[in-house]
């Protein structure tokens, strides 16, 4: 299985990136280095997030207020977005499930 980003949620991971690196060096690379961690747990065990609707899940990050929502295809998980706990819940609906 492999792994996708969708476009905005690739925007969303640098843009948190950048801005935990701008407040704390170091701490944009921990940032990243979490959501990859979430993601390769994700790809052994896509079921370990919650439903969200019959096509997506989300799993919480461990360090960061932020969940990844991603869909399970055939031959991939495609992460949706990287959104934070504090955006307008559902935002991100509308980008996945393939």
């Amino acid at each position: 299985m492999r792994l996708e980003f969708h476009p905005e949620a690739e925007r969303e991971l640098i843009e948190a990136a950048v801005y935990y690196e701008s407040r704390v060096p170091g701490l944009g690379v921990r940032f990243e280095a979490e959501v990859l961690r979430a993601a390769t747990l994700l790809l052994d065990q896509p079921a370990a997030g919650r439903a969200v609707d019959l096509a997506l899940r989300e799993f919480s990050l461990r360090r960061f207020p932020f969940n990844l929502v991603y869909s399970v295809g055939s031959d991939h998980l495609r992460v949706e977005a990287v959104a934070h706990h504090s955006r307008r819940p559902g935002y991100w609906r509308g980008r996945g499930g393939d």
